[in-house]
């Protein structure tokens, strides 16, 4: 009975957000109470219940998220992301102009928020396009695609952080698992997926062309990858280096520097002076770009509470032992109903980032049961909920907008990139779970 009032409850959050479109934060709040009725828990104790949701699962993801965006916007607007592009479309040239957009979008998409890399990097697509003659979406895919798998894979973006949260799974071997799944993803869902879309005509708005910064106000290409790409520096650094000291005062130092809040504050001071002061650009101007940041994430905040708070009720309720023990009597991979379950919630809804922390609420307490790696259960679940982008969700109409495409185009570009990443995620956590 708890499962069927638990499913009942889902749908109706999706019915919510999708029907009548009641904010996702309120949605989640509408359910976690309606869920605690229905599950008899006391009526005090539903309170509490999302009061300790959503204060345990932002406790320990605030710095990280709020960090990561304010080092993503100073990125942007230190001209570091147009830097990057240029500079890969020098070294790469015309003739594997795919993969160093590719990369462009790989190396910016890590510390920018989708939605700001998708309106900052996609006009400079338009800006390569027109000079080189060359068909916009078999471009803009390649970039896309990487801009997507960092979205809904690597930390420190808002989803997948969340999701190592609510797993208790490791940061940086998240990091690590997930660049090996990513490399090979953004391979086939960009310039390989990419190669077909040549005949599809697009010609983007002159509203979205970019006005760019001269090339003496761009810093240096190294002083903008290096910034941009500290984050992953430092994770990846510490916890290779971790297993291999001895106890003491040394091993405890490298734990604290890789422990994620300290990466992103180290990251972000470090970007503030090579981006932010040596350029003169004043305090007072970055205080301006960090609050601006701040804006830009603060509904992620939101939706990362909500579904704190009904994460917290299937555990108080105790209907998360009984999903768990359930679920264990269902002949599948984990990692494969993780991924089915986000999947399901993200084509019904759209929100890549709820269904992934929707999911994560549902499937967690099968991993103590299961003993399924809660780093690949991170990977599975975000790629599930990159599945299939259609008209529910604002990527689909982003992207139809910017390219000028009709609906059909806009399925056969974005939607099919978008689940090719789901599918080739999931085999990548599947082949990769062979060997850990």
């Amino acid at each position: 009975m708890p499962i069927i009032i638990i499913s009942v409850c889902i749908l109706f959050l999706i019915v919510l957000i999708s029907k009548f479109k009641v904010h996702t934060f309120l949605s989640f709040l509408i359910t976690s109470i309606v869920a605690g009725i229905f599950l008899g828990m006391d009526l005090i104790h539903i309170i509490t219940s999302v009061r300790n949701g959503m204060g345990h699962l932002l406790g320990s993801l605030l710095i990280i998220i709020v960090t990561g965006a304010m080092l993503g916007k100073l990125v942007a607007e230190s001209g570091a992301a147009q830097q990057i592009t240029s500079g890969l479309m020098k070294i790469f040239g015309v003739r594997y102009i795919q993969w160093a957009l590719l990369l462009t979008g790989f190396v910016v998409g890590i510390p920018l928020f989708y939605s700001v890399g998708f309106v900052l990097i996609v006009p400079l697509v338009f800006v390569v396009a027109y000079q080189n003659k060359l068909p916009v979406v078999f471009l803009g895919i390649s970039m896309l695609a990487s801009l997507s798998v960092t979205h809904g894979f690597l930390p420190p973006h808002p989803s997948p952080t969340a999701l190592v949260g609510q797993f208790h799974a490791d940061i940086g071997k998240t990091l690590l698992y997930g660049l090996m799944i990513a490399i090979p993803t953004v391979i086939l869902a960009g310039p390989i997926f990419g190669s077909t879309l040549k005949k599809i005509n697009s010609k983007p708005l002159d509203t979205f062309k970019p006005s760019t910064l001269s090339d003496d106000q761009l810093p240096s290409l190294f002083n903008s990858l290096i910034s941009a790409l500290l984050p992953v520096i430092l994770l990846a650094t510490t916890t290779l280096l971790q297993p291999l000291l001895a106890e003491g005062s040394l091993k405890k130092t490298l734990v604290f520097i890789g422990d994620p809040d300290i990466v992103m504050l180290v990251s972000l001071l470090f970007a503030s002076f090579t981006l932010g002061i040596k350029r003169k650009i004043s305090p007072s101007r970055l205080t301006v770009i960090y609050g601006d940041a701040v804006k830009d994430i603060s509904l992620i905040l939101l939706i990362v509470a909500g579904g704190g708070a009904l994460k917290e009720i299937l555990v108080d309720s105790g209907v998360s032992n009984e999903i768990a023990i359930s679920l264990q009597n269902i002949n599948v991979n984990p990692l494969v109903l993780g991924w089915f379950i986000a999947a399901v919630i993200r084509v019904s809804i759209g929100s890549a980032t709820v269904a992934g922390i929707t999911a994560a609420g549902i499937v967690a307490p099968t991993l103590i049961i299961s003993h399924a790696n809660p780093n690949l259960m991170v990977l599975a679940v975000g790629a599930g909920s990159l599945m299939f982008s259609h008209v529910n969700d604002s990527g689909f109409w982003l992207f139809k907008e910017y390219f000028n495409l009709s609906m059909k185009d806009t399925f056969l570009s974005w939607s099919l990139m978008e689940t090719i990443i789901s599918v080739c995620g999931l085999i990548g956590v599947l082949l990769l779970q062979l060997f850990i």
